[in-house]
């Protein structure tokens, strides 16, 4: 598989008297030892890890602008860090530098009941904002999956996840954010305001820079009422492409699904095996229903019947909270459960996104590609948004493989910016695709590279991450 280029052999600046500076002022919550430095660095994908110089535990706006000044003066490069879940290499240091660690940063600021917003700092994690707002009645719902995802690090890579074909992403859901700049200054990007006309849309900018044009320090999100009723459904077909016609005779009818998950039969297996289920090992939905008792009782009427039209085999129905956070548990489990089926080999995951309209396509000449290549890689996605991801198990002794591998993933990237899709639909960018941008965006991405240049000229924020060089 191809790697990452190397970390350039431009100065680092003055990493040593940037240690020294901050010292002073952080005292224990500066480390510099290897574990802590190796484990604020890429641990969960197989993009090599790349540790930074020294990490930083910030607890407010004012020591991040403290941070960003030292580092400034001493042109020394900062990586943000929130929970480490990324999969693009997000969190590498391949300049060396200061991973500044947010996780300290994790209050909850307020919450404005009335308008259906709150405020957060970004170490702030998705389970612990969903806890404190379940005796309210309300809750954020993006759902990546990992429930440590901090708020902070799901806006900066504009993560999504199994609920976004109703509630959208992190990109509609942010209201504003604050952030310190290349500069030392403070920028509040909007106002809490659900719409505005004023100026550029600096907030949708910040959104998914990963961390290379500012550093947020604190965000509005958007909230949502709990549902009066939830129903979650398991519902196999007899091919892959009927579960992805099902769903998008479901989408055109505007049926107001929650989640509409897809796995393919080898996924189903990996499932069955981990989490100990009897799930029928056919291309299988994953699907829930949110509403009133009246409305979740049509949407579903009404899926029971597109899907029998496209081959199901069966429904199973879940209404008991325990049932649905089974049935999901297992879901967002898919990536352990694949890794536990073929012990001994290593994966990656990875994820495109195409046009619901050509999903089916897609699917099937990806799953087509991975028969004639000889792999292993199975496939879960988010079809409600077109979004999938394919998990490939390699040995990594084995060249074939490799080549194999690296053969699939370039071919997986360019069949969905074909398609009119997307290189990835939620991991981002960070290290691993930087190499596809030019190919999805054309000159859009100079325009990229002039408004990095503007804002952070001395490119001290997460440097090699987005552009390529």
């Amino acid at each position: 598989m191809a790697m990452p280029a190397a970390a350039s052999q431009e100065p680092r600046g003055d990493v040593a008297a940037a240690i020294a500076a901050l010292r002073q002022r952080f005292g224990g919550r500066l480390q510099t030892g290897a574990e802590i430095r190796r484990q604020h660095a890429n641990v969960i994908t197989w993009i090599p890890n790349q540790p930074p110089d020294a990490v930083v535990w910030v607890e407010s706006t004012e020591e991040v602008r403290h941070v960003v000044d030292v580092a400034r003066t001493r042109g020394v490069p900062i990586v943000p860090f929130g929970a480490g879940t990324s999969l693009e290499g997000h969190i590498n240091a391949p300049h060396g530098g200061l991973s500044l660690d947010f996780s300290r940063m994790n209050r909850i600021l307020g919450v404005n009941e009335r308008d259906l917003d709150c405020v957060v700092e970004p170490g702030v994690s998705r389970r612990q904002l969903n806890d404190h707002l379940r005796d309210m009645g309300l809750f954020f719902p993006i759902d990546p999956g990992a429930e440590e995802a901090t708020i902070g690090g799901m806006a900066s890579t504009r993560a999504s996840g199994t609920t976004a074909v109703r509630y959208g992403t992190m990109r509609e859901n942010v209201l504003n954010v604050t952030a310190v700049m290349a500069d030392g200054s403070l920028v509040k990007t909007a106002q809490r305001a659900r719409k505005s006309a004023a100026g550029y849309d600096l907030t949708r900018l910040m959104v998914g820079a990963e961390g290379t044009l500012g550093l947020i320090t604190e965000l509005t999100v958007r909230l949502y009422g709990i549902p009066d009723r939830i129903v979650a459904a398991v519902c196999p077909f007899r091919t892959l492409e009927g579960a992805c016609n099902a769903v998008i005779q479901a989408i055109q009818l505007g049926l107001g699904a929650a989640r509409m998950e897809i796995m393919d039969t080898i996924a189903v297996r990996a499932v069955n095996n981990h989490s100990k289920l009897s799930l029928d090992e056919k291309p299988t939905l994953f699907l829930e229903f949110h509403g009133t008792e009246a409305g979740t009782r049509d949407q579903v009427e009404t899926f029971r019947q597109i899907a029998e039209c496209e081959g199901a085999i069966r429904f199973d129905w879940a209404e008991r909270p325990e049932d649905r956070s089974r049935l999901w548990r297992a879901r967002h489990d898919a990536y352990w459960a694949v890794k536990t089926t073929w012990p001994g080999r290593d994966t990656l995951a990875t994820d495109v996104c195409v046009p619901i309209s050509r999903l089916a396509e897609c699917l099937l000449e990806t799953e087509a590609d991975i028969r004639s290549l000889g792999l292993i890689a199975p496939i879960v996605g988010h079809a409600g948004d077109g979004n999938f991801h394919a998990q490939p198990m390699v040995d990594r002794s084995n060249p074939r493989e490799m080549v194999a591998l690296d053969t699939f993933l370039d071919r997986l990237a360019r069949r969905a910016i074909a398609l009119e899709g997307t290189c990835t639909g939620e991991h981002g960018i960070g290290q691993g695709k930087m190499k596809y941008l030019k190919a999805e965006l054309g000159e859009g991405v100079a325009v990229m590279r002039a408004i990095k240049a503007a804002v952070d000229p001395l490119n001290i924020f997460n440097p090699g991450k987005i552009l390529p060089m």
